[in-house]
């Protein structure tokens, strides 16, 4: 029997309600912050991503999904969202539209990872992007809306996370005093850790090995070996934050983990922090369009996981009740009462109600019972009699009570019903 593959799931019809509850929440804020909806292709060429995320990073080095295509060109599943969206914005020549262009986008994201709680090989993300300026309030309403969407959709208990990693100017004084604080320590570092410390040392910040986390508590601070430059625009963010009354945390060792961050990264977590806590996160990436060969653009965004959200919601009570069922279920007795309820069933739908009809031979008894499992608001029974009488039988099947009425008083008839309910 065939099973999905591992680290991949369905989404059963019992479930869509909470999923169709999240993006519709996402949806509302996105038009509300003027954010237009992007896609792109679920896979692209393989050097977008080893060229923007970073050979040294983790997802390149273990955990792309990359297969050569029948054209010998080497394709990878996207592994996030955010090169794909600046490989668009420049190949359409999204800067000469009024900047910043703000784009959102929903996509199924794929990486080779040890499948556990909230994590999936294939996962769907919510991603937003503003690109085109470098000003500092546009990373606090990136930040405001991530904070928005999990605050509009009931979660509690939420901490913003906020560091700034610098720019090309400044960041590699702090990585040369970074590497001397490790020099000394190296050696009680993970194999991981050791490689890092040469080839990319601010990733030494993010190794979830207790022994490593250690170390990484008292190493020197980004935010105090800050450019004039990138010290006023972590200075102007706080303060938009504190007016948004966003709470916040400075956490030194947050870096995120793509290569192309400049200056902000942030991350929103529940406060029972473990190993998949992270709901949400981002930053700028003011170099990202440049390296792609695009104009020097500044940008910033955010990402979020959709089974991120949904793990945090169940664990605080928070996903709707399936609404499911329909408005009304035909029972037909015979095939001539099968013939009336095929244009009933056409008349009803055109009319914007859900309906449905049974298939196949079967009583009424089993198509009572088969309109219950469908949740069904009212049945409309047709048979011999009714045919004659162009009527049919509506039954209420949340009181039994059931009546007689004229067929081309129907839809009338149900509208008041429903309406009234």
């Amino acid at each position: 029997m065939f099973k999905t593959p591992r680290g991949t799931q369905d989404i059963l019809p019992q479930d869509q309600p909470a999923w169709q509850h999240i993006e519709n929440t996402i949806l509302t804020l996105c038009h509300r912050y003027g954010f237009e909806r992007i896609s792109t292709p679920v896979f692209e060429d393989t050097g977008l991503f080893t060229r923007t995320v970073g050979e040294e990073t983790d997802i390149v080095q273990k955990e792309m999904y990359t297969f050569k295509d029948r054209g010998d060109s080497e394709i990878t599943l996207r592994p996030e969202g955010t090169a794909p969206v600046c490989r668009a914005y420049i190949q359409h020549g999204m800067h000469n539209r009024p900047q910043p262009v703000k784009l959102y986008y929903f996509a199924t994201i794929y990486r080779y990872e040890r499948p556990q709680t909230g994590r999936f090989r294939e996962h769907h993300q919510f991603g937003a992007e503003a690109i085109g300026d470098k000003d500092p309030s546009l990373d606090a309403e990136i930040i405001h809306m991530a904070w928005k969407i999990f605050n509009n959709l009931g979660l509690k208990d939420l901490t913003t996370q906020l560091n700034t990693i610098g720019c090309p100017k400044c960041r590699p004084v702090y990585l040369e005093n970074l590497k001397d604080f490790y020099s000394s320590r190296i050696h009680e570092m993970c194999g991981d850790c050791r490689v890092r410390h040469q080839r990319n040392p601010l990733r030494l910040l993010d190794c979830k090995n207790p022994v490593c986390q250690s170390a990484a508590d008292s190493s020197p601070r980004s935010y105090d070996y800050l450019c004039p430059e990138c010290g006023q625009h972590f200075e102007k963010l706080k303060t938009y934050l504190r007016i948004l009354e966003i709470p916040f945390l400075l956490n030194h060792r947050l870096v995120r983990g793509l290569d192309y961050y400049t200056r902000t990264v942030f991350e929103v977590q529940p406060e029972d922090v473990g190993g998949q806590s992270t709901i949400g996160g981002g930053g700028r990436y003011d170099n990202l369009i440049g390296e792609l060969g695009g104009p020097p653009t500044p940008a910033v965004g955010f990402a979020t996981g959709l089974e991120r959200i949904m793990l945090n919601m169940e664990k605080q009570h928070l996903l709707p009740k399936s609404n499911g069922g329909i408005d009304i279920f035909i029972a037909p007795l015979d095939e001539q009462a099968r013939e009336k309820g095929i244009g009933l069933l056409n008349i009803l739908r055109q009319e914007g109600f859900s309906a449905m009809m049974a298939a196949g031979e079967k009583s009424l008894k089993a198509q009572l019972r088969q309109a219950g499992a469908f949740s069904a608001r009212y049945v409309i029974i047709i048979g011999e009699e009714e045919i004659k009488k162009n009527s049919v039988i509506l039954k209420d099947m949340a009181t039994g009570e059931q009546e007689t009425i004229p067929a081309n008083s129907l839809v009338n008839s149900i509208s008041k019903r429903l309406k009234g309910s």
